[in-house]
C-alpha cells in the first residue's frame, strides 16, 4: 500500500474500535486510537504475515503487550482478513471470541496473550532469540505504553534484549502520555524515555506516531540496525480521530453512548472524505 491508502486504512481502523467498544459498551477507545496508525502500518505494510495461514512458522510476530488496547488490533486483524470485520461488533460479549484482552488460543492472527503490563517484552525477547536460534529471518515487534514502561519488568527484559543483541526486535513505545490516572509525569514519569532505552543499548528512533510516512521509514531504519535491538519513540495522542476524545484521560476506558458514538463515526467518516 501507498502512503494514501495506508492513510485511508487508518480510519476504517479507526471505525472498526470504535464499532467494537461501542457494541460492548466497555473496553479503552483512547489508546486504542493513538496506536492505530502504528498498527496499520505493521499489518498492511510492513510485516509479513499471511491471513490464511496465522501460524505461519516464518511470519513476523507481533507483541502487543497493552493489551487493553485489543480494539486496535482486532480491527488490524479483521480488516486483514484473519477473522469477518463483523465480529468485531461480539467484541466483550459472553460468547464472543474477542476477548477484552487478546488471547492466542482463541484470535487467529494473535501471537500472544497479553493484558497484564509489563510482561510483553519478556515474551517479544523469547520469540526473537528464538528466531536466532532456529535461523530465521523473521522479525519481532512489541508495542508498549508509555504508563506500562513505569513497570520493573520492562527494564528487566530490556537489559536481556541488549545482552543477546536482538536486532530482529523492535519496540515502539505509544508516547501518549496519559494513563488511566493522569499524565505520565503526574503518575510516576518514565521521561526522558529515549534516554532510558538508550542506556540499556537500544539504538532510538523518534516519530510523529501519526505521520505515515515517519512511521514507514522507521521501520525501515530499524531493519537495518545490527547488533542491537532498536526502541521507536512514537508521540501521540490519545483518542486521535474523534474530536472530544483526543487528550481526554477520561476516554481511557469507558464506551461512547448512542450519541457520542454517531459523533464518532461522523468524525470518521468526515475524516475519510477528506482523503478522497
Amino acid at each position: 500500500m501507498n502512503i494514501e491508502e495506508l492513510t485511508k486504512k487508518t480510519v476504517e481502523i479507526r471505525k472498526g474500535i470504535i464499532e467494537a467498544v461501542y457494541h460492548a459498551q466497555s473496553g479503552h477507545p483512547g489508546g486504542s486510537l493513538s496506536v492505530a496508525d502504528i498498527l496499520t502500518v505493521l499489518y498492511f505494510n510492513e510485516m509479513n504475515i499471511k491471513p490464511e495461514d496465522p501460524n505461519w512458522e516464518d511470519r513476523d510476530r507481533l507483541v502487543l503487550s497493552k493489551g487493553h488496547c485489543s480494539p486496535a488490533l482486532y480491527s488490524c486483524l479483521a480488516n486483514k482478513g484473519y477473522f469477518p470485520v463483523e465480529d468485531l461488533k461480539t467484541f466483550r460479549k459472553i460468547d464472543s471470541y474477542l476477548q477484552g484482552h487478546p488471547d492466542r488460543n482463541k484470535v487467529p492472527g494473535v501471537d500472544m496473550t497479553t493484558g497484564s503490563l509489563g510482561q510483553g517484552l519478556s515474551a517479544a525477547n523469547g520469540m526473537a532469540i528464538a528466531g536466532k536460534m532456529d535461523q530465521k529471518d523473521y522479525r519481532v515487534y512489541c508495542i508498549l505504553g508509555d504508563g506500562e514502561i513505569e513497570e520493573g519488568q520492562i527494564w528487566e527484559a530490556a537489559m536481556t534484549s541488549s545482552k543477546y543483541k536482538l536486532d530482529n526486535l523492535c519496540v515502539i513505545v505509544d508516547n501518549n502520555n496519559l494513563q488511566i490516572d493522569g499524565t505520565i509525569k503526574e503518575v510516576m514519569s518514565p521521561y526522558p524515555i529515549d534516554e532510558k532505552f538508550r542506556s540499556f543499548g537500544f539504538e532510538i528512533i523518534k516519530i510523529d506516531g501519526h505521520d505515515i510516512e515517519e512511521i514507514i521509514k522507521a521501520f525501515e531504519v530499524a531493519k537495518n540496525i545490527k547488533d542491537k535491538p532498536t526502541c521507536i519513540i512514537a508521540k501521540t495522542i490519545k483518542g486521535k480521530g474523534i474530536s472530544y476524545m483526543e487528550n481526554q484521560v477520561g476516554w481511557h476506558g469507558k464506551a461512547p453512548n448512542e450519541e457520542q458514538y454517531k459523533e464518532a463515526m461522523a468524525n470518521l467518516v468526515s475524516l475519510g472524505t477528506g482523503l478522497e
